[in-house]
């Protein structure tokens, strides 16, 4: 089944910008939904949502600071982030919507999460 693997976290202070990126392990062309999503304080929250069809869905607190797109011929889900803020700090995971292949169908899966640090 198709993995995921994060990468592209790191410290930034206020203001900054990172890029996430979230490489799958097989095509992601048949998987309907792409999402990232951040945990913070133990609490884990939608960021943001990708359809098969370019369709976006926001967090109400990211909208029109960060961008997500997929590029299915690269297997890779990204997560552009800007004008970072310290509440934006918190582990950020990627998911993959249930999928089938043939007679296989794969639960929804998580990547191992990559974290975000952002500094006043």
């Amino acid at each position: 089944q198709v993995q995921l693997v994060e990468s592209g976290g790191g410290s930034v202070q206020a203001g900054g910008s990172l890029r996430l990126s979230c490489v799958a392990s097989g095509s992601i062309a048949r998987i309907e939904r792409m999402e990232w999503h951040r945990q913070i304080r133990g609490a884990r929250e939608l960021v943001a949502r990708i359809d098969n069809g370019g369709r976006t869905t926001y967090n109400h607190a990211v909208k029109d600071r960060f961008q997500i797109s997929r590029d299915n011929a690269r297997n890779t889900v990204f997560l552009q982030m800007d004008s970072l803020k310290p509440e934006d700090t918190g582990v950020y995971y990627c998911w993959r919507d249930t999928y089938c292949a043939g007679r296989a169908c794969h639960a929804g899966a998580w990547g191992q999460g990559t974290q975000v640090t952002v500094s006043s």
